[in-house]
């Protein structure tokens, strides 16, 4: 069959490759121990599950569903956001729930982008900003995340010409891959940056809720001015950990919020009413769950900066999200590197460069396994280097 050329230049995503080659190597006998997603071994509350299940009783509840939403999920999502972040947000205007924030920045970047465009994006970056923006056939102008600027984009490097045809910036913290963290100055300059150059800020917050010792990341929402040109995306994937249920939500510029909603209108027909439901039990949970949750990851955060350290992956201590961004010894690529572990040991990290050129001589490692896994991981690791 004659595909499209679309299709044609799309790459297989990465973590789907990832799991074909885990389930491959535990067919052969191999006990595999997966540190590369960001998908939480810790399971979701169980006053959501009970929730999900009592609401599965009404036969109601198996019709098609409201395309944007119960209006309770509406209002859960702002009280918890002013809750949160301290931002009040109109219901219905300025949110919508999605099927996974994933969908939500392939969508925003549809509704924002022309072909032609230029979408700037932060290198490393999370796979879906490329396609997302690539998909509508704009342009990806890369901006390298480096270790010495504290892995922060320099908007003022952006050439005039690029930035003539810029429409889009992607902004990301908690980072994903390299779990960076800003502070409040940079979101004013990003907002301001925006507004100088007419663009439209998407910033994946996906991580919001993965926090440790006494940081606590901030909305761009909480910056003046902030909803006249940004959306942002939120994920009750990590916060709750809900990953299975696929629940996320765009917040912010109500112009881009309906937009995205008239997409989504257009190609799905909305979220299974029990899943909505369970998600306001979710954002009614207190946050002693969240900081109970977080103790167990920042356990596991401490063993494996601690240990890769010592074993000679150089490891800065993360603030926040699900990972460790590890730079990896001399001789190797990144991708050899993990290649190499997964042969000698077993265990299965993400190359660096799977989020871009910039990812090169670094590799991420994920803490949603239990303790003892890591604990086991690590320990092959260490006779496989030491060797």
């Amino acid at each position: 069959m004659q595909l499209s050329n679309l299709i044609k230049n799309l790459p297989p995503y990465h973590f789907a490759d990832a799991k074909k080659k885990i389930a491959e190597r535990k067919a052969a006998g191999v006990d595999v121990i997966s540190l590369s997603m960001g998908d939480p071994d810790l399971p979701a509350p169980q006053v959501v599950i009970d929730r999900l299940c009592s609401t599965l009783q009404d036969p109601e509840n198996t019709r098609y569903p409201e395309y944007r939403g119960i209006r309770a999920l509406h209002e859960a999502i702002a009280v918890w956001f002013e809750r949160r972040f301290g931002v009040r947000l109109v219901p219905e205007r300025d949110i919508l729930p999605l099927l996974g924030s994933k969908e939500g920045l392939v969508y925003a970047a549809a509704a924002v982008l022309n072909p032609g465009d230029v979408a700037l994006i932060p290198d490393p970056y999370y796979t879906v900003y490329v396609t997302g923006s690539t998909t509508v056939r704009a342009e990806p102008y890369l901006l390298p995340l480096l270790e010495q600027n504290g892995y922060l984009p320099d908007l003022d490097s952006i050439p005039r010409d690029v930035l003539a045809r810029a429409r889009l910036l992607w902004l990301n913290y908690p980072n994903n891959p390299t779990a960076a963290c800003v502070d409040r100055s940079f979101f004013e300059k990003a907002v301001a940056f925006a507004r100088r150059h007419n663009l439209v800020i998407i910033h994946d917050m996906a991580y919001a809720e993965v926090y440790f010792d006494d940081f606590r990341p901030m909305s761009i929402l909480q910056i003046p001015g902030a909803q006249e040109v940004a959306v942002e995306l939120h994920s009750l994937s990590k916060t709750y950990n809900m990953a299975g249920f696929r629940v996320g939500m765009l917040v912010g510029n109500a112009d881009l919020v309906d937009a995205v909603g008239r997409l989504k209108s257009n190609i799905d027909s909305g979220m299974f009413r029990p899943i909505q439901y369970a998600a306001i039990e979710a954002l009614q949970l207190p946050v002693s769950w969240i900081e109970q949750r977080n103790a167990i990851y920042r356990r596991r955060r401490d063993m494996l900066v601690t240990s890769c350290n010592a074993m000679g992956l150089q490891t800065q201590k993360p603030q926040a999200g699900l990972y460790v961004w590890s730079a990896i010894p001399g001789g190797f690529t990144s991708s050899d590197f993990t290649n190499w572990l997964f042969d000698k040991t077993g265990v299965f990290i993400t190359p660096g460069t799977n989020f871009g050129n910039a990812g090169e001589g670094y590799v991420r490692i994920a803490i949603t396994a239990p303790d003892e896994r890591i604990e086991t991981a690590l320990k092959r690791m260490k006779a496989a280097i030491e060797s």
